[in-house]
């Protein structure tokens, strides 16, 4: 189910500084109550299904390791962030990208961030495999990876070691700095996402040991070799890329080239 809310009856508030919130470019927030046959409604963020059936990744990663993953843990992320949302009107209303931006609050995060960030990375995580993922990316894709690394064996090569040096839990990435108009390795401890220092991410791998634990044990370089291998999603990397270019100007190669 997509994410959604309505916007519930006030109960407390933070306080958040119009300077942040006009950094965000945050909406004004409006109070309603939504009632159904006498009934008060309130929908807040829903569990996002991946974008393929939850066997399709096997054997790489299985239908038991994505039901426990995203059935369990990305699940309760869901849970525990609607559960905070209850006690606080003034985030109603916010979508999950400003959320996870205003709930960061300058490097002093707010009660919410935690959770909504993982939901916000697990969104994208799942979205960042499909079926029959790895090989190589598109063209113009490929192209530019060539051009901020030097050449695709350099790109895996930084991408596995940021992955293996990472300590303790977190997520590495793939993003496209504003900037510097150009791509780079992130690694982010614990929920930290990349949106909060405004880069635009393109892949990201869960480096949390419930992700690999259930086909993979401990064995974290395997994990990170079977998804550069067999579950990384190209396309998607070219369509986020696709997307990026309406606000950064890369100059050659054009994403996608024909």
């Amino acid at each position: 189910m997509a994410s959604c809310y309505f916007v519930p009856i006030p109960t407390s508030s933070h306080l958040i500084s119009a300077d942040l919130s006009k950094k965000f470019k945050i909406p004004k927030l409006i109070h309603t109550k939504k009632r159904y046959d006498g009934s008060k409604v309130t929908a807040f963020y829903g569990l996002k299904t991946p974008p393929y059936e939850l066997d399709a990744l096997e054997p790489y990663m299985s239908k038991r390791a994505i039901n426990r993953h995203w059935g369990e843990y990305h699940r309760n992320f869901i849970e525990g962030l609607n559960r905070q949302l209850e006690k606080d009107d003034i985030l109603y209303g916010y979508t999950l990208d400003e959320l996870v931006k205003v709930t960061y609050n300058n490097g002093n995060p707010l009660p919410e961030f935690n959770n909504a960030a993982e939901v916000w990375n697990h969104d994208f995580f799942w979205e960042s495999m499909q079926p029959g993922g790895g090989d190589m990316p598109t063209p113009g894709l490929f192209q530019q990876i060539e051009k901020d690394f030097g050449s695709f064996t350099n790109f895996r090569e930084s991408f596995i070691g940021a992955s293996l040096t990472l300590f303790g839990s977190g997520w590495v990435w793939l993003v496209l700095k504003r900037e510097e108009k150009r791509l780079e390795i992130v690694k982010t401890s614990n929920a930290i996402c990349p949106i909060v220092w405004d880069d635009i991410p393109i892949i990201n791998l869960d480096l949390w040991e419930h992700a690999y634990y259930t086909d993979y044990r401990n064995d974290r370089a395997k994990y990170v070799d079977v998804f550069m291998d067999h579950l990384v999603s190209w396309n998607a990397a070219t369509e986020r890329m696709k997307r990026a270019e309406a606000f950064v100007n890369l100059g050659e190669p054009k994403i996608p080239i024909a």
